[in-house]
């Protein structure tokens, strides 16, 4: 199904999935720097809870209490949507970077649907200075496609990584690529990764089973769901929804590219929205960043519900 794989591990979650890709692109290339883009989540792990500072790239901050300053100074932060910006870091750092990781399509802060030459220019970046591309896939990993956004875009990274969505919703995550890089990982290699629950029969079970319904028809019965639940979003004044296959955020405003460009009046009025609707019995994620996911369970019942909910609900946002 994805055909760049050409070896893999599987983990517990998309955290460590991350975090054992990254510790496998320094110990392929034997460099210290990642960069990653305002905007993007990528887990948990220390070294990723780092937020930019001032300039166009720069080193890191730490974002979370408990992280060492330290941490940050192996990461660097760009903007996305910043051609110049990612120019400049490769310029500066491109021969200590070991990788670069971005959600191919960033889904964690809002739907910041990139320009493809930007994520193309990434990739040729990377390739030029020798460092690993990855991309972070545990949101539109088999959401968007059988081959993710990397299909889409017919862009080929180093790296993947997948999270619960390829079990069904289990503790589950995995990380794959070229079989050179993967072949530092021990016990082939020097890289140590370990996990007492690490492709538990349970998990295994319940993904092969997913793995097995993501037929052709059932992602184009989600295009086609996905379509119909903007429409009906975009019903309420004012509102825009960006949208990629069944992946959905509602957005008072037009939509945007970074995350800092995301209005406080656009997060006030979707805090309104989400209060009425849920007067109505409809429960949206309760953020104004977040994106919301349509699955296969969600059928024409649902849908008009939801309709119905919004048509009660506009007047009240109009005023």
């Amino acid at each position: 199904m994805v055909p760049f794989v050409e070896k893999m591990r599987f983990v517990s979650s998309g955290t460590e999935a991350v975090m054992s890709a990254i510790r496998a692109a320094r110990g392929f290339t034997f460099r210290d720097r990642i960069l990653k883009f305002e905007g993007c989540y990528h887990g948990h792990a220390d070294a990723l809870l780092v937020k930019a500072g001032s300039g166009l790239a720069t080193f890191g901050t730490p974002s979370s209490a408990g992280v060492p300053r330290v941490y940050g100074e192996l990461t660097s932060v760009v903007s996305l949507d910043d051609l110049e910006g990612l120019e400049r870091y490769f310029a500066e750092h491109g021969g200590e970077t070991a990788c670069a990781i971005i959600e191919p399509i960033p889904a964690n802060n809002g739907l910041l649907v990139q320009k493809p030459e930007f994520l193309t220019r990434l990739r040729e970046l990377t390739a030029q200075h020798g460092a690993l591309l990855i991309f972070d896939e545990v949101i539109n990993g088999f959401r968007v496609g059988p081959g993710g956004a990397a299909e889409q875009l017919g862009i080929t990274p180093d790296l993947v990584t997948y999270g619960k969505i390829i079990g069904g919703g289990m503790p589950v995550g995995c990380y794959g690529g070229r079989k050179d890089v993967m072949g530092v990982v021990a016990p082939d290699g020097p890289v140590y990764q370990a996990g007492t629950l690490s492709g538990n029969p349970v998990a295994m079970a319940a993904g092969l089973a997913t793995l097995e319904r993501l037929t052709p028809a059932l992602y184009a019965d989600l295009e086609a769901k996905g379509a119909a639940w903007a429409a009906a979003f975009e019903e309420i004044p004012g509102l825009c929804c960006p949208r990629k296959g069944s992946l959905l955020w509602p957005l008072f405003q037009e939509p945007v590219r970074r995350a800092d460009a995301v209005q406080s009046a656009a997060v006030t009025q979707f805090n309104r929205f989400h209060k009425l609707m849920l007067d109505q019995g409809i429960y949206l994620a309760p953020s104004g960043y977040e994106v919301g996911f349509l699955s296969a369970a969600h059928g024409e019942g649902e849908l008009a519900d939801f309709r119905a909910a919004v048509a009660a609900v506009a007047p009240q946002l109009n005023g």
